[in-house]
């Protein structure tokens, strides 16, 4: 009998397809342009409040560290049943948090202890959602449309670039900024419209069924993977660059060049413009065995694009100032499209579906901890010296390309042999279910979830 193969359908139309998946990139979208308008909106908001640049780094710091300090118990509880009600927790959370820092402002009652606090408890949830989100994707999408899922993925975070900070600072500028902080907490609620009824995936995990040890679980096995431990130490040092631009950006535009809040949004929109034109571009090629090029190869290019902040940094000419910034922005957007399409691939492809939320909790909030980093220190020195500012997020891109060339493996490394992971005593069979109808006519497909083993037994590598 001859079996004929019917090609696999790649396009972004069968990606719409999949069941829930369109719900769920609505949701995301709105929320991810309410976090764009939240990363405006707060410099803006403590920069006119306290005229203070070293509080505005802090409250940066202080809305994105303390979450990613719970990332491992976030990421065991994702892990779990109710993964959705966990996302949704997380953006009736932010609507809370938005909405008080405005009321309290209005009111006169925010002094600088409580407005840290407060961005302190809304930071602790925020991993649920980037990560649950993000983590639904590899569960829910076939394999061979992941490259598309990330473009559209990657083009939600730039379309938010695109029209997050040009909204947010016409809001500050028209209602002042505690007013448009209420108003962007409101968006967070259509998020949550758009998710009620989505059903969680059906998948079981490797699990002991307590919380603090599948927490520690997720951190080794996080840990123990060359390619997610290779990805943490580059990208958070990369990211350093994005929060040093969060708060030098603001300081160029209103401090050095004397232009409205307005211009501040259009400067980070460039980003995403050029951003969305590289994502869907690259978003159409294999990625496979190239990822590492295209983590490595925009590292380096994005050095230079960062150092054109140093024209407007060190001059008072607002048509050569707002020109330069302009260009270092669309050039760092367009080099971020393969960047992050080739980070989501790669992370997708060399983590076992049964680790998938504690993995990349753990992972993400790795790869992020540069940027709250980058912001409190740019605070600080940008005070002094703008230009040393700008330096920062230039050596900070350099180094990264380098600890990613050398830590990232280039190739996927060989897993161990299915049957004799059976029989591993380190390792149960247990049954994923998968959204991916090539692997088997079921939608199931049998995969073994490495245990841990125990500190006596001899070290065994991870999958990569």
């Amino acid at each position: 009998m001859i079996v004929a193969h019917v090609p696999l359908e790649r396009s972004y139309r069968a990606l719409l397809g999949v069941p829930q998946i369109g719900r769920i990139i609505v949701s995301g979208l709105v929320a991810r342009l309410a976090q764009s308008m939240v990363g405006a909106a707060v410099v803006l908001f403590v920069l006119a409040e306290y005229d203070s640049p070293t509080l505005a780094g802090l409250v940066v710091f202080a809305s994105v560290f303390p979450g990613l300090l719970v990332s491992p118990i976030a990421g065991a509880l994702l892990d779990r049943p109710g993964r959705m009600r966990l996302i949704m927790l997380d953006y009736i959370i932010a609507v809370a948090a938005l909405v008080l820092i405005g009321t309290l402002s209005l009111a006169g009652a925010l002094p600088v202890p409580l407005l840290l606090l407060i961005a302190i408890v809304s930071s602790l949830t925020a991993i649920l959602s980037h990560t649950g989100l993000r983590s639904l994707f590899p569960i829910i999408v076939p394999r061979h449309l992941w490259e598309r899922v990330n473009a559209v993925d990657s083009n939600g975070y730039l379309v938010a670039t695109i029209l997050g900070p040009p909204i947010a600072a016409a809001l500050v500028a028209l209602v002042g900024g505690a007013t448009a902080l209420i108003i962007i907490g409101a968006s967070y609620g259509v998020a949550v419209l758009a998710l009620i009824g989505v059903e969680d995936p059906r998948i079981e995990t490797a699990s002991t069924g307590r919380l603090f040890v599948d927490a520690w679980q997720g951190m080794l096995y996080t840990w123990r993977n060359r390619t997610l431990r290779g990805l943490g130490f580059s990208i958070s040092l990369f990211s350093l660059a994005g929060g040093t631009s969060t708060i030098v950006v603001p300081l160029i535009v209103l401090e050095r060049l004397r232009v409205g809040e307005l211009a501040v949004g259009l400067v980070f929109a460039m980003s995403g413009l050029t951003g969305m034109a590289s994502a869907f571009l690259f978003g159409r090629i294999d990625t496979h065995r190239r990822e590492w090029m295209l983590l490595v190869l925009p590292m380096i290019a994005t050095a230079p694009a960062v150092a054109l902040l140093l024209i407007p940094a060190s001059t008072e000419d607002v048509v050569l100032g707002l020109a330069a910034a302009a260009l270092s922005f669309a050039w760092i957007g367009f080099l971020h499209g393969p960047m992050d399409i080739a980070l989501f691939t790669i992370r997708q492809r060399r983590t076992d579906p049964a680790w998938m939320g504690r993995a990349f909790a753990v992972s993400m909030a790795f790869n992020s901890i540069g940027f709250p980093v980058g912001a409190a220190l740019a605070g600080l020195i940008a005070a002094a010296s703008l230009e040393a500012a700008v330096l920062l997020g230039v050596g900070a891109c350099l180094v990264a390309a380098l600890v990613a060339a050398i830590l990232i493996p280039r190739r996927e490394q060989p897993g161990p042999d299915p049957e004799r992971q059976k029989r591993d005593k380190y390792a149960r069979p247990i049954w994923i279910q998968s959204a991916d109808a090539s692997v088997d006519p079921t939608g199931r497909t049998l995969l073994a979830a490495p245990r841990l083993p125990p500190r006596s037994a001899p070290r065994r590598a991870g999958p990569a």
